[in-house]
């Protein structure tokens, strides 16, 4: 590798010797994501560099560069670690330097390769079979895209990439692109680029007119500047989660600030792109389908706007393009939701994933990441509906509204297999169940007797006591959009019957000999037919600003009371007394499994 050093010397960086002190350093593969690229790379015999905008760490080097085929002629891949402390790039080589070898190397049949796979955001050197005058068919490398991620080192060499954006014809000049970071292309910084062949004063080329270069995003590029930053593109994007814009099974909201670094005005275009499908081995999106009209497997992202005249958040799905414009060196900051009711994939946990794209005047090209799973709504919820309307009987039966919104408490179990139940009262703490563990019951004695103090208990005062109403009685299951129906009898001899008071002697529902009287004697059988209606999106009044379908479930509710009335037939008979209002539930366990105590 002598030969290599000599000619990196020579164009004016010098460089240890990369073969003697090669250092043994594990695969710096990042964790394989959702949403893929194929990228294609021109090669040319001999030496070449490539830039991976996306991660490929998914399969070993010699699963990507099969020996058939065009990836056969690729004999070498070396991947450049740059170390920002790094102060030995000089002229001269024999400046003492510390730190970890600069370079890990893969050669095909190797048996001492310190590179096994290909990093996102990285450059690389790879050695092609043949001459430089021969152009090998491209060679296609499919990858999950990462957000760009440049470090400049002043008193170093920079071996980077740039998300150039490619128009059909070609790649924005130089010029163009380093308007906003001059530095990197000054009369006394050097630039350098491989065009094949071997090793030597025309490989790699120094670029001397940045007005008529094109800068290719395929390509991996020297810079010797004096210069530090972290310069990738015109457009910075900071995202307030980290790897791309990932919802997870229950996020709601991320925010995104892009920063315009030039000193003109900016117009972003930001457009849905799919993914490609999914590498042998890789997680498929193919089960996860949408009722928005996206593509199989896109993530229904939404843009937030906030507004001002109804105090409210407004969502709108991204299905196509539209802009954004930013001020001569301004910044924005995007708020963006999901749309989870439109994820109709059959099973919890099915993977949606995609892209956005980010352009603007031709200069650049950006894609950023987009994930979610669908959320699965198992576990305890627990809230208010709050009753805003109550039919009057006097009035005509008109459903009027009510002074203010008057408060019930429900608590709503769902289990993993689905099963919807309503309770009256529910306790979390350790369980009396071998094993211990902590989880969800349905009376006291389903708790552990030592860890008693330390359990929560959560009642519903208005339902009747024990109370667990599953299917039996009712019907409907807990979806966004969907509905739930629950019937809640209270006998006429129940304690907790409005009409029953155990020390009256007019409502005991016992004769003057203390015998027991029948229904209807000095109590009434009431039934309480209560409806959940979940709606996409939050009701009117609701303070709810992220979270929906996920995290906080809710819509309509309704309720007629049978019992209470008396009309031409008889009380309880005939219509009852209606109920109107809205309510909202929030997770506050994922348990989906439920203790049903007797």
């Amino acid at each position: 590798m002598k030969k290599q050093y000599t000619v990196h010397k020579k164009a004016g960086f010098g460089f240890r010797a990369i073969l003697a002190a090669v250092f043994l350093m594990g695969s710096f593969a990042e964790r394989a994501s959702a949403q893929w690229q194929t990228v294609s790379y021109a090669l040319k015999g001999g030496w070449n560099s490539i830039y991976l905008h996306g991660d490929a760490g998914y399969a070993p080097i010699e699963s990507l560069f099969p020996n058939a085929g065009a990836t056969a002629v690729i004999q070498e891949v070396w991947r450049w670690n740059p170390n920002p402390d790094q102060v030995q790039f000089t002229d001269s080589p024999l400046i003492p330097a510390t730190g970890t070898p600069e370079w890990s190397v893969w050669i095909r049949g190797g048996v001492a390769n310190t590179l096994n796979t290909l990093n996102g955001q990285t450059a690389y050197l790879v050695k092609c079979s043949g001459a430089g005058t021969t152009s090998h068919p491209a060679v296609t490398i499919k990858q999950s895209p990462r957000l760009p991620g440049n470090t400049w080192v002043r008193n170093g060499a920079n071996f980077l990439g740039f998300p150039a954006f490619w128009n059909g014809n070609s790649y924005p000049l130089f010029s163009n692109y380093f308007a906003t970071f001059p530095a990197a292309i000054a009369a006394n910084a050097r630039v350098f680029r491989y065009v094949g062949g071997d090793l030597g004063a025309g490989n790699p080329l120094q670029i001397f007119s940045p007005a008529t270069e094109r800068l290719d995003a395929t390509q991996a590029y020297w810079f010797s500047a004096e210069v530090v930053g972290n310069f990738s593109s015109p457009l910075s994007i900071s995202l307030s989660t980290a790897d791309g814009m990932d919802f997870g099974r229950n996020g709601s909201i991320i925010t995104a600030r892009l920063m315009n670094r030039s000193a003109a005005a900016m117009t972003v275009t930001i457009s849905p792109v799919a993914s490609s499908s999914a590498p042998a081995g890789q997680e498929d999106l193919s089960g996860s389908t949408n009722n928005v009209g996206l593509p199989t497997g896109n993530v229904p992202v939404t843009r937030r706007a906030f507004d001002a005249g109804t105090g409210q958040w407004v969502e709108t799905l991204i299905s196509s393009s539209y802009t954004q414009a930013i001020g001569p060196g301004g910044s924005v900051e995007l708020s963006f939701g999901i749309d989870r009711t439109a994820m109709t994939a059959a099973s919890p946990g099915a993977l949606y994933a995609s892209l956005l794209r980010m352009t603007d005047n031709m200069l650049y090209d950006i894609l950023v990441p987009v994930r979610a799973r669908k959320t699965s709504l198992s576990g305890l919820w627990v809230g208010d509906a709050l009753v805003k309307a109550v039919e009057s009987k006097p009035a005509a039966d008109a459903v009027t509204a009510s002074a203010r919104p008057y408060p019930l408490r429900y608590i709503l179990h769902v289990a993993d297999d689905g099963t919807a139940r309503v309770l009256s009262q529910v306790y979390l703490g350790r369980l009396s169940t071998p094993g211990n563990n902590f989880g969800v019951c349905t009376k006291e004695a389903g708790l552990l007797g030592t860890e008693k103090a330390k359990a929560a208990r959560i009642c519903a005062v208005h339902l009747p006591l024990d109370r667990v109403l599953d299917g039996s009685v009712g019907s409907g299951s807990v979806a966004v959009p969907g509905t739930l129906s629950r019937s809640i009898s209270l006998p006429f001899d129940d304690p907790t019957n409005p009409f029953v008071h155990k020390y009256h002697p007019d409502h005991d529902n016992k004769d003057p000999r203390g015998q027991p009287l029948s229904a209807g004697k000095e109590s009434y059988s009431v039934t309480r037919e209560v409806t959940f209606t979940f709606t996409s999106t939050p009701p009117p009044g609701s303070t709810v600003t992220s979270g929906w379908g996920s995290t906080v479930i809710g819509g309509n509710y309704a309720e007629v009371i049978h019992g209470l009335h008396k009309d031409s037939a008889g009380v309880g008979a005939g219509n009852g007394l209606n109920i109107k209002g809205t309510f909202e539930l929030r997770r506050i366990s994922e348990l989906g499994s439920i203790s049903i105590n007797p």
